[in-house]
């Protein structure tokens, strides 16, 4: 015969984190890569924090420099051009998706193009050179049809996905 099992006690509920935990967290979070606003809300949001507490983390945040909307969204597109290339619209709604302000999207899509790590004619180039991997681009029309949907898909419109093609064809 075996012994009755005990259930075993709940746990005592854990109080929310203060204002030097939430700081902590929001430190430990951050220190991967830079954040928007809304993901270091999230975070702390998860983790229990309430509200007035998390304002003042995000404020104190801000006031030092480490929750920088507009500095995300350029290091944001600045990665996407290095290592995943994509067209204004998807890079648009990736943000969007990060809740970064309208605002500073259109203050982003309105700078100068200088001021831009690319152009949009350099990403979609860049991103079909990704994709075809040295590769020459491919003579069949229903091929070069597959490749410009290939770059609407990323986020170019159709005019730049063919305008990419036919600088790559003129040079391939």
């Amino acid at each position: 015969m075996t012994a009755p099992r005990t259930k075993r006690e709940p746990a005592a509920p854990k109080a929310p984190p203060d204002a030097e935990q939430a700081f902590e967290i929001a430190g430990r979070f951050l220190g991967t890569r830079p954040r928007s606003r809304w993901e270091v809300e999230q975070r702390l949001k998860r983790s229990g924090t309430t509200d007035p507490v998390i304002r003042a983390t995000l404020t104190r945040l801000e006031r030092i420099g480490f929750v920088d909307d507009l500095a995300f969204a350029r290091w944001w597109i600045e990665q996407r051009d290095r290592h995943s290339p994509r067209g204004r619209v998807a890079l648009e709604t990736e943000l969007r998706a990060k809740r970064v302000p309208p605002a500073i999207i259109g203050a982003l899509r309105d700078a100068p193009e200088d001021e831009a790590p690319m152009t949009e004619d350099q990403r979609a180039d860049a991103a079909l050179e990704r994709h075809l991997k040295g590769r020459p681009l491919p003579e069949d029309p229903k091929a070069l049809q597959r490749l410009g949907m290939y770059l609407v898909r990323r986020g170019f419109d159709p005019n730049s996905a063919r305008a990419a093609l036919r600088r790559r064809g003129a040079s391939g």
